[in-house]
């Protein structure tokens, strides 16, 4: 199979899909592997180190979608990425469907296989292509929450953790999953008080054995959100639906509940988010305000710490880019109806239930 990797063009996004390791061990199994010149860059690697693993560097990502069976890549095709897929080529990267029209009408109509990391699950039901993002994001999300407290950031003014005589910050995380937990793992290793919310009572058992004694663990609902907004300096969205919208927890009006200078950080607004005021942004212009509480809505966090990200991304894609190019997508997929749930879109129809929802779409199952 000829596999393609095109260098990310979504701003300041610094993460690659394939780095020279993976692509050694494609070549070793028979594979051609195209690399976009300098896609590997921005997380450390340079062309050279991928012709040395048997890549060939190619100069534009227009050469590579025209001739790569599949292309592997991390953040979803950007516009001009959308007219270049052809019909019956593969694309194997972050999709998040639900939360662009767009996207989904430019997958749809170039027929192409767009089988999405986020919905993709192993054999105990989990969505092993999201955790490593997971994971980067929900601690890079105290991190940068914990900057836009600073004043001149139009925070609050305070330190997440206090000093000895003064009382810390108050971190109120909605969700428990992968980005919860480290986002309450890394909050509460800076001292702040933490209160984890999700609607899970054994998740929430299980928490309650391993977090710290600076974390609070509730049960969430309307009532208790709103009560501990008024409490909150920092909020962290880390709520997932898979393949689908998140559900707005925190309605517009909500936000006058919240003391001025607060942070919102919702990490699931490449999902739609959250938070009913949040809306996409940059690295560039990560924040704004609304109704004097500051929302940062950066869609590819994790893209900041490019290296890293990219080590923890491709550790788990790997394998399944071995399979599919290996066996093909329909064997692969037929072997593994896990991977089989990652085709979200398969030759025109939009094969991913939650998204023909989202969107009144048409829905047919796939069928490997």
């Amino acid at each position: 199979m000829i596999v393609g990797c095109v260098k990310e063009i979504k701003p300041d996004e610094y993460r690659v899909g394939l780095i020279p390791a993976g692509v050694a061990e494609l070549a070793r199994a028979g594979h051609e592997v195209l690399i976009e010149h300098e896609a590997g860059a921005g997380s450390g690697f340079v062309d050279s180190e991928y012709v040395a693993a048997g890549a060939r560097i190619v100069a534009t990502a227009k050469e590579i979608f025209s001739r790569a069976e599949m292309i592997v890549k991390v953040k979803e095709p950007q516009p001009v990425e959308c007219g270049l897929l052809r019909e019956g080529q593969v694309c194997f990267t972050y999709f998040h469907f639900a939360a662009d029209r767009e996207l989904t009408d430019g997958v749809v109509r170039s027929k192409c296989i767009a089988i999405a990391y986020e919905t993709v699950r192993d054999k105990a039901g989990r969505l092993p292509l999201l955790t490593p993002m997971s994971e980067v994001a929900g601690k890079m999300s105290v991190q940068e929450g914990a900057k836009y407290l600073e004043r001149p950031m139009m925070g609050r003014g305070i330190l997440l953790g206090g000093v000895p005589g003064v009382e810390p910050a108050t971190v109120l995380i909605l969700g428990a999953g992968i980005v919860g937990t480290n986002a309450a793992k890394v909050a509460a290793g800076l001292g702040a008080h933490v209160i984890l919310m999700d609607v899970n009572l054994e998740r929430l058992r299980y928490l309650s054995d391993v977090m710290p004694a600076n974390v609070q663990l509730l049960f969430s609902n309307d009532a208790m959100i709103r009560e501990h907004l008024a409490l909150a300096d920092l909020v962290i969205g880390a709520v997932l639906i898979p393949g689908a919208r998140c559900p707005v927890l925190i309605p517009r009006d909500y936000l006058k509940l919240m003391k001025p200078g607060a942070v919102i950080v919702d990490v699931g607004v490449d999902q739609g988010g959250c938070v009913e005021s949040i809306r996409p942004t940059t690295h560039a212009e990560p924040t704004y305000i609304v109704d004097h509480v500051v929302h940062y809505g950066v869609t590819n966090m994790p893209g900041a710490v490019g290296r890293t990200s990219t080590f923890a991304l491709t550790n788990a894609t790997m394998p399944y880019v071995l399979r599919l190019a290996n066996l093909g997508y329909r064997k692969a997929t037929q072997q593994d109806a896990g991977l089989a749930e990652g085709v979200d879109v398969h030759l025109g129809v939009v094969t991913n239930e939650a998204v023909a929802k989202c969107f009144g779409m048409e829905y047919q199952p796939y069928r490997a």
